[in-house]
């Protein structure tokens, strides 16, 4: 059998998964940054290869493509908000790394405020928001405090956060 020959279809799949591979990025882009597109789309490329081999036209690869790509989308987006990604906000930076001394002041006379408050709670909440700070996640203090469900530690959370604010006069500042 001539090399060429097999060569040929192997090319037009790859010009195939070229063209699909622009369209993916295109679709993902609008939804995303340039950069989680150009990996969604790698994503999906990598399934169509491994799992979908046997197919090489565009007329089948395209609505199989957009299907993988949109359940890439929606863990992509479980994954952020799991994360919390989704609360994230822009950190300004300010030109001095000072803060001017009122500031000082405000900031400390808050933390004062914070622990002042934070003794007076009862110790569950203080551990609940120990490990919170420790980045813990509500499945991991679950477990680690020992909570029955998840949703108690949520309940705990609530309401501990309730307390704090409380015991802060009613504000946070």
């Amino acid at each position: 059998m001539d090399p060429s020959a097999q060569t040929v279809p192997g090319a037009a799949r790859a010009a195939v998964l070229s063209a699909l591979r622009e369209r993916i990025v295109a679709f993902a882009a609008s939804r995303y940054a340039r950069e989680s597109a150009e990996d969604l789309a790698q994503e999906v490329l990598v399934v169509i290869h491994e799992k979908y081999g046997h197919l090489e036209r565009m007329e089948d690869l395209v609505p199989l493509a957009f299907q993988i790509l949109r359940f890439k989308l929606a863990a992509a987006r479980r994954k952020a908000f799991r994360h919390g990604e989704h609360l994230e906000s822009e950190v300004e930076l300010l030109a001095s790394p000072e803060p001017d001394p009122e500031t000082q002041a405000e900031r400390s006379q808050r933390l004062e405020r914070l622990a002042a408050a934070l003794t007076r709670l009862g110790e569950r909440c203080r551990d609940l928001f120990r490990l919170k700070l420790q980045g813990r996640g509500f499945a991991e203090i679950q477990a680690l405090m020992g909570a029955e469900s998840l949703n108690t530690v949520y309940t705990w959370d609530h309401r501990c956060r309730k307390r704090l604010l409380e015991e802060m006069g009613g504000r946070w500042e």
